[in-house]
């Protein structure tokens, strides 16, 4: 692993000082110099068989040193980093720093090259993309995995849930909790145009359980769908079952195919209990329930959850895109407009 870093980061630090030079030499010698030109058929003659020194990469080289003069690292302002401080990653991140630190320090090399050149094409604020930099670090992201959840905004997203975590679990448990559940959850995958019924959506929610794992965010691990408890001779079934392997404990997930009302939160508080009495074991932590909806008013869902003794959360979830986020999937980056004149 250590290895494997320390190659990636030779590279960008490699790409890095081309970038920094080719850019050098333009503001010396004028843009007309054909300096990238020059440069790649050179590189590519010296290096044969070596990929990396085409003219659009070497364009690339550039645009990531103007980036990031601070290479080794992305230089964020703390008062960027207090812009997200309702999220539980930049809380543990400044609680680290000294009160008067002005720039938060993010390791570059903690990502690949290809990972770098489709961040910079599609996220601008510095913020938002060491958000991005730091996550896909931490769950191993490939690279159409991260830009997926640059795509579903994953940044402005995660802990959005509404949810009683804060009095009804313990500190820590309830600060990782909040952070693990979102709002919205975007199923798109499923492609449903037309509005149908609960169990349709949670039928092709199993039917594409590997993008629904991915949705739903790393830790989680499925146990079963209708799954089945008894209660005083009587059948229940919960939507969906899972397990948080980092929360160490059971969630419950109901799925509503319509707007959120107050009495959805009586069935799932029903149901988290009867996970808690019959499924947890000892070694397990307080099982969750997370409602759902289609849409939510905000003000009924905290009503409805205050002085609730379960830990329980509300979300809504898309089943489609919107036109917006059909329109701008479809065109090109701006990254991709760039290479694509740069080949005329």
């Amino acid at each position: 692993m250590q290895a494997s870093l320390k190659v990636n980061a030779d590279l960008l630090q490699l790409y890095f000082m081309i970038g920094k030079e080719i850019a050098q030499k333009q503001e010396a010698q004028g843009w007309g110099a054909q300096i990238i030109d020059l440069l790649s058929a050179d590189l590519q003659k010296r290096y044969k068989g070596e990929s990396g020194y085409s003219e659009r990469n070497l364009r690339n080289m550039k645009r990531f040193a103007n980036e990031y003069p601070d290479f080794l690292f992305l230089q964020v302002p703390r008062a960027k980093f207090d812009e997200h401080t309702n999220h539980p990653i930049w809380q543990a991140t400044l609680a680290k720093l000294d009160d008067d630190v002005e720039f938060v320090q993010v390791p570059l090399a903690q990502i690949t090259w290809y990972h770098h050149i489709s961040l910079i094409g599609r996220v601008k604020d510095v913020s938002e993309r060491a958000f991005y930099v730091l996550k896909t670090a931490e769950n191993g992201w490939s690279r159409n995995v991260m830009l997926l959840q640059v795509e579903n905004d994953l940044c402005r997203n995660q802990g959005k849930a509404i949810n009683n975590f804060q009095t009804t679990l313990p500190e820590f448990h309830s600060d990782l909790a909040r952070d693990i559940f979102k709002d919205p959850y975007k199923f798109g995958f499923l492609a449903i145009e037309e509005k149908v019924n609960e169990r349709t959506i949670e039928e092709k929610l199993i039917q594409k359980i590997t993008d629904f794992l991915l949705e739903m965010g790393k830790g989680f691990a499925f146990v079963g769908h209708q799954y089945h408890l008894e209660v005083e001779e009587d059948d229940y079934y919960v939507d969906i079952l899972m397990y948080h392997l980092k929360l160490h404990c059971y969630v419950a997930i109901e799925l509503k195919a319509v707007e959120f009302i107050p009495e959805f939160i009586s069935k799932l508080n029903f149901y988290v209990s009867a996970i808690d009495d019959q499924v947890k074991a000892p070694e397990d932590n307080p099982t969750i329930g997370l409602l759902l909806c289609t849409d939510k008013k905000n003000k009924k869902v905290e009503y409805s959850l205050r002085g609730n003794q379960q830990p329980l959360g509300v979300a809504s979830y898309k089943t489609n895109k919107s036109l917006e986020e059909r329109i701008k999937s479809a065109l090109p980056t701006e990254e991709e407009i760039k290479a694509k004149l740069d080949e005329l």
